[in-house]
């Protein structure tokens, strides 16, 4: 099977607590299953400019916002593939670009103003010099601004698609993220999984994600209706961000409202 490099969806998220978790795994239960990649770790570096402008611009919940980020779903050595994804959201919607090269790639591209790899030299991504265009573009506008590797962040992540081929032609895809890790050092994806939690152990991130023109289904609804589950604006990065580097105390990093201003 094929790995997908292109998505346009929604992405709503909840965060739930233990009976909240429990709620949605019975209503899932016949209708929902385990994906092909199972449960797994997902680790990734965001990267950002010195003064934080990619997360600072999208705590501040602007109609477009984006962000860059290296990911793998293991430890992986300097010589092993990893994702280059540039991720973008407008009017609701959210943009997902991806691209799969060896680590080192990845760094010298995004960090150290080398150049975009070889479409040659990666097998089996068909978009990828379209894809490679869309973040050399963004690069150019913050290289200027010293874009850098600036947080590792990773969880466990349980992955859900439907059991109807109906409701899997809506691009109805559930996860569940737990063990949500965060730091500022060894940002490596060689290195083990280790941080400061970013929530409470007991709590569980949930997407819903459906394509842009598809729905979440009734059931699922009726499920979050009838145990007061309700949408939240939840960013795993932007809460590291204001609880561990903007409280620092750095004059340019203040949190006033809810929002970041300069």
């Amino acid at each position: 099977m094929s790995t997908q490099m292109v998505f346009e969806r929604y992405e709503k998220k909840y965060i739930l607590e233990p009976a909240e978790r429990e709620a949605v795994l019975r209503t899932m239960e016949g209708r929902m299953m385990i994906d092909q990649y199972g449960k797994t770790t997902i680790r990734n570096i965001y990267l950002d400019t010195g003064g934080y402008d990619l997360i600072r611009t999208s705590l501040e919940g602007p109609e477009y916002k984006e962000k860059i980020r290296i990911r793998s779903y293991r430890q992986v050595g300097p010589t092993e593939d990893v994702f280059v994804e540039l991720k973008k959201k407008y009017r609701g919607i959210v943009y997902k670009r991806r691209v799969e090269v060896p680590m080192f790639q990845s760094i010298d591209w995004l960090c150290a103003g080398g150049e975009m790899p070889d479409p040659g030299d990666v097998a089996g991504q068909p978009n990828f010099r379209q894809i490679g265009k869309e973040i050399d573009y963004f690069l150019a506008r913050y290289r200027k601004s010293e874009l850098a590797p600036k947080v590792f962040l990773s969880y466990d992540r349980e992955a859900y698609t439907p059991v109807s081929e109906e409701e899997k032609q809506s691009g109805l895809r559930i996860t569940l993220d737990t063990n949500i890790l965060a730091r500022e050092d060894d940002l490596f994806l060689r290195s083990p999984v280790y941080g400061t939690p970013v929530l409470d152990k007991s709590l569980t991130v949930m997407e819903v994600k459906v394509s842009k023109d598809g729905a979440i289904p009734m059931w699922l609804a009726r499920c979050f209706s009838e145990n007061g589950i309700v949408k939240s604006s939840f960013s795993k990065y932007g809460k590291y961000y204001k609880d561990e580097i903007a409280s620092s105390g750095s004059p340019d990093k203040d949190l006033k409202g809810g929002l970041l201003y300069a």
